[in-house]
């Protein structure tokens, strides 16, 4: 990154809904675990729930008052998820859009996915186009906690108002407002947002009109 005075000097990516349109992969994994338990396949409310949390947490949502949780967990921990990885697609013009923005600033990606973070990005070829990653097992508290912005924000040793969020999801709106970050929707204008991002076409016009 060359150095340079622009005000907005890092963008943070969240990773399900932003980088990937994954609802199909993560479906497929998770109706697959509740197939197995013979367990009723998710619901549209279980859908947006595990869309932005962590494997955990969804886990623990789908499955509650489940007798037997801990087989659920030793089930999840060694189903392949490779299969659903190849199910996830990227979004149109998100590398276009990366290459804009590692010109004169840092990338960062904040994800409340765990193990499988870099295999998504070693498989998707995207793993040199952020200067940090920071995921669910990295932190003790994950998004909407702003513990990983934190992390984010002492690691490039900037100020909240010199980074932005792209995010998708009710947990990244208050993850961004946690940390004191401006927040940027994609594709999402239900979510109160500083900035509205329906393309990444057009991410290149909103930097430039922040700086």
């Amino acid at each position: 990154m060359q150095e340079n005075d622009n005000l907005i000097k890092l963008v943070a990516f969240d990773c399900d809904g932003v980088l990937f349109d994954s609802r199909p992969a993560n479906i497929a994994f998770y109706n697959g675990t509740l197939s197995h338990f013979g367990r009723p396949l998710l619901s549209p409310e279980a859908v947006d729930y595990i869309h932005s949390h962590t494997v955990g947490e969804s886990l623990e949502h789908i499955f509650k008052g489940y007798a037997n949780y801990e087989a659920v967990l030793d089930f999840a921990r060694d189903f392949d998820y490779s299969p659903f990885i190849a199910m996830m697609v990227e979004e149109p013009h998100l590398r276009e859009f990366l290459q804009f923005v590692r010109r004169e600033r840092y990338t960062a990606l904040a994800t409340n996915r765990t193990t499988t973070t870099g295999a998504v990005l070693n498989y998707h070829r995207l793993a040199d186009d952020f200067d940090l990653v920071i995921s669910a097992q990295d932190v003790s508290r994950p998004k909407p906690d702003p513990e990983a912005f934190v992390r984010i924000l002492a690691h490039f040793n900037l100020a909240p108002f010199e980074a932005i969020y792209i995010g998708d999801s009710r947990v990244d709106e208050h993850f961004a407002a946690n940390a004191g970050v401006p927040f940027v929707a994609y594709r999402n204008p239900s979510l109160q947002a500083d900035y509205y991002l329906e393309s990444f076409a057009a991410g290149p016009d909103l930097i430039s009109s922040l700086s």
